[in-house]
């Protein structure tokens, strides 16, 4: 395949400063379209009617109280794991940021159709729609940060040390499709955690480890050497813990 050009579809925030500075080492990523993502009112309402208010209140306590101690507890930990896989979550290039208000918005196709990329490495939107997936011949890869389809969603290694599934508690690189975390997997392993690492650590050891099997996988496209590989059994859906959850969790079992 002569024709090698990688777009990163991606929202804000430090782990697409991290995977697009350790992918444009190796492939020279051509453009950025950064997406505003979905605000915090909108976030919630549709939340608060797929989950209910009841549990979504529990989330958003989680947010404001553990999840901000774990940040601050955490900070240490955190550069370990940055330093360990030698990351580098400088800031993104602006001269190659294209800005959407969404993926899936019309502006998002018309660059993607503009640039045609070989591969679109997507991290942090929102589900991306068929009109988009179908715009252009690209294959869009994403890094899951967890075992699919058992752990799809969101914080499958948590929900995997929760469950004492530690042979599950790992990431996935897969194709994406209109699903939640349902595409072909390319690739899956474990990580390895430490007495050291929490709820705030877990995703960042996933990209290290999945940044290493991305790379992998888009040589594969590349070279037409793609080998679709069998996820686990089961498939389950998670979401973010409330804040009663988290300490059930923690204060019973003694489990992060």
């Amino acid at each position: 395949m002569t024709h090698r050009k990688i777009v990163l579809l991606a929202g804000k925030g430090v782990t697409t400063n991290i995977l697009y500075n350790a992918l444009n080492k190796d492939f020279n990523i051509h453009s950025i379209i950064l997406e505003d993502g979905v605000g915090k009112k909108e976030f919630l309402r549709k939340r608060i009617r797929h989950l209910g208010y009841r549990k979504v209140t529990g989330q958003v306590l989680f947010q404001l109280s553990v999840v901000k101690l774990l940040h601050f507890f955490s900070s240490k930990r955190k550069k370990e794991i940055l330093k360990e896989f030698s990351l580098d979550n400088a800031p993104l290039p602006e001269a190659k940021i294209i800005p959407v208000c969404s993926v899936n918005e019309q502006k998002c196709i018309k660059a993607l159709q503009e640039i045609n990329p070989t591969i679109v490495v997507v991290i942090g939107t929102r589900i991306i729609s068929k009109r988009v997936l179908d715009c252009i011949g690209a294959k869009f890869v994403n890094i899951h940060a967890g075992i699919t389809p058992r752990y799809r969603n969101v914080h499958g290694a948590y929900w995997a040390i929760v469950n004492n599934d530690t042979d599950n508690c790992g990431v996935t690189v897969h194709l994406v499709d209109e699903g939640i975390d349902t595409g072909s997997v390319l690739y899956q392993t474990k990580i390895s955690v430490t007495s050291k690492d929490n709820f705030i650590t877990y995703p960042f050891l996933q990209l290290a480890e999945g940044i290493i099997y991305l790379k992998k996988a888009l040589h594969d496209i590349f070279e037409e050497k793609i080998v679709i590989k069998k996820g686990t059994a089961d498939s389950k859906i998670w979401h973010h813990p409330t804040v009663f959850q988290y300490l059930y969790n923690r204060i019973v079992y003694q489990k992060k």
